[in-house]
């Protein structure tokens, strides 16, 4: 089997403009992580876009390379790819539908997607939409309101774009003048939710779906910086707790409410003190997975092969936690 690797970040997603440096590392180590797992698998030919800035950055021996330069169309170049290969890995953020598009692409070559398909994407990779969904389902979620129908009241409130990544354009609001400020600034910049902004862990979830069933890898804790009233991610303790029994529910719960979800994902908590909620769905390769080999000796790349077929042998190895630094553009707390 041939497959095709694309991590937008590092793949040629910004040939034409400057890398995003904030963004580069974790694309890196992202694309590390899924080559050196897929590596590992018999009978399969691997293929991976590279943006003609990173080339002496990457040893990636035994992979077929593709350069990316800037009078390519990056689009083009991925689909004409695709067409040669048996199976396509997308890794991409979901702002602007850059995932949801990829996943169309492969979708209309008719070639196996590795990822949750189109429809999938366009559902969890929306914050409304997963805020309403999981609403609808009973699962505890944080209250969301579109910025646009929402009356100012006091308090502490998160504003994020419904189709963010990470903590990209979010912005921690705690008064009507701020928040008056940042409609005017967000006008022009699409559709946004507004949350309470609630105190508890921030723990996200590493698992594999398939046709609503659901198999939790392991549970990783976030820690934040908040910067001029945004967060930073500072760094991910993946695999953070040895008993994580108390999150299996949930994970069960949404592979019955997005059963269309397939291979990895991630999943956005909050822990308060009195209940856990769900703040959102990642559809895609998250940070979290670059250390999960590390920490549990699972290899996932390998599980979602296998998921082709059925259901993954998940084989852990080691227990242990192992902590993932986040570059900061900003260290000034």
């Amino acid at each position: 089997m041939k497959i095709l690797v694309f991590e937008y970040i590092t793949g040629g997603g910004f040939n034409k403009q400057e890398l995003p440096e904030s963004l580069v590392n974790e694309g890196r180590l992202m694309l590390n992580g899924l080559l050196d797992g897929l590596y590992e698998v018999k009978a399969i030919e691997l293929m991976v876009m590279l943006d003609w800035r990173l080339c002496e950055s990457f040893n990636i021996a035994g992979v077929n390379t593709f350069v990316i330069r800037p009078e390519h169309d990056t689009s083009k170049e991925f689909q004409r790819l695709a067409a040669h290969c048996d199976a396509i890995w997308p890794v991409a953020p979901e702002f602007d539908s850059i995932l949801k598009t990829l996943c169309q692409q492969v979708q209309a070559l008719n070639k196996l997607l590795l990822t949750s398909p189109e429809r999938a994407v366009e559902l969890a990779g929306n914050k409304w939409l997963t805020f309403q969904q999981l609403t609808r389902h009973q699962i505890a979620t944080v209250d969301t309101w579109l910025i646009d129908d929402w009356v100012y009241s006091s308090g502490e409130w998160i504003v994020k774009p419904v189709d963010g990544a990470g903590c990209n354009d979010s912005h921690l609001l705690s008064s009507q003048q701020d928040f008056a400020i940042l409609t005017r600034q967000l006008a022009v910049k699409g559709q946004f939710i507004i949350q309470p902004h609630l105190q508890g862990e921030k723990v996200s979830l590493s698992c594999l779906f398939r046709q609503g069933r659901a198999w939790l890898l392991c549970a990783n804790l976030q820690r934040f910086h908040v910067v001029n009233g945004q967060y930073h991610l500072q760094e991910i303790e993946v695999n953070y707790c040895s008993d994580f029994n108390r999150y299996v529910e949930i994970v069960r719960a949404i592979a019955g409410a997005f059963p269309d979800l397939w291979g990895y994902a991630g999943i956005d908590l909050i822990e308060t003190a009195d209940n856990i909620r769900v703040l959102e769905i990642n559809p895609r390769l998250t940070t979290s997975f670059v250390a999960i080999k590390a920490a549990t000796g699972i290899n996932v790349g390998q599980c979602v092969m296998e998921l082709l077929e059925g259901e993954p042998s998940i084989n852990r190895l080691r227990h242990q936690s192992v902590t993932v630094k986040i570059k900061q553009e900003n260290d000034e707390i």
